[in-house]
């Protein structure tokens, strides 16, 4: 799927939660859903690949953040947290656990947050974390997406940035749009409704966005009609992450 390998970012730690996203298949009685380890179309193993085909290290944090267990990481991202509906026992975002990745992020650190619409994640505890990068996920659901009408969830006047090089038809499905303020930017904008969001905070970057987007369903054609680029999405999104995480010190 990726790129070749590029060596200067064989030793970055790409680090996906596993504690505010920690669904339990009912079958398998397994963590599944937006983790390297799901190769089903609920999972992130296509992305997975991405990071690794660049020389990435990708791990899964099964905790609480801390300043112990993020200090290694290059890249940290977190993915629709649970709700209770979703979890018995949902591990809610809370003040000491934003305040640890707002710290470790301003050390150099590159965080990505995926929300969800406000029915398939929980976002009033989210938005405390998102909040301490200027950012709030709205309780709204931008392209709603009737069966397999691919086209009602299509997004093609994209501005010309990284992100979107080569690209020009994204697939983007029931998204919780951003309210943007003080360091924080809109990166993708679609009928006044921020999509995409970022911030530059202290010596790292935050990348935001109310839908998980680029998980196996939706990354290359599997599902999807040929048309749509969500693949070379992910590449530049890869891409941008790692190189926004270049000066990182590893401690």
């Amino acid at each position: 799927i990726g790129k070749p390998i590029i060596e200067k970012y064989r030793q970055k730690q790409v680090l996906l939660d596993n504690f505010f996203n920690n669904e339990i298949h009912s079958n398998t009685g397994l963590p599944f859903h937006y983790l390297w380890t799901d190769t089903a179309m609920s999972g992130f193993s296509q992305l997975g690949e991405i990071f690794t085909a660049k020389g990435a290290d990708i791990q899964t944090l099964r905790s609480s953040p801390t300043a112990k267990n993020l200090k290694d990481a290059s890249v940290y991202i977190i993915v629709d947290a649970d709700t209770k509906e979703e979890s018995r026992n949902p591990n809610f975002m809370t003040k000491n656990a934003a305040d640890e990745i707002a710290k470790w992020v301003n050390k150099g650190g590159v965080l990505m947050i995926m929300a969800n619409d406000f029915k398939n994640a929980e976002l009033d505890s989210f938005n405390i974390l998102a909040g301490k990068f200027g950012m709030q996920f709205n309780k709204d659901q931008i392209h709603p997406v009737t069966n397999r009408n691919w086209n009602m969830g299509a997004s093609t006047n994209l501005p010309e940035i990284p992100l979107f090089t080569n690209v020009h038809k994204i697939y983007l499905k029931e998204v919780a749009s951003i309210v943007c303020r003080g360091k924080s930017f809109p990166v993708f904008t679609e009928q006044n409704k921020v999509l995409m969001a970022a911030c530059t905070y202290g010596k790292g970057y935050v990348f935001a966005l109310g839908d998980p987007w680029i998980y196996n369903e939706y990354i290359g054609h599997w599902m999807l009609p040929a048309d749509f680029d969500n693949t070379q999405a992910a590449n530049n999104l890869v891409d941008i992450l790692l190189k926004k995480s270049a000066n990182r010190p590893i401690e």
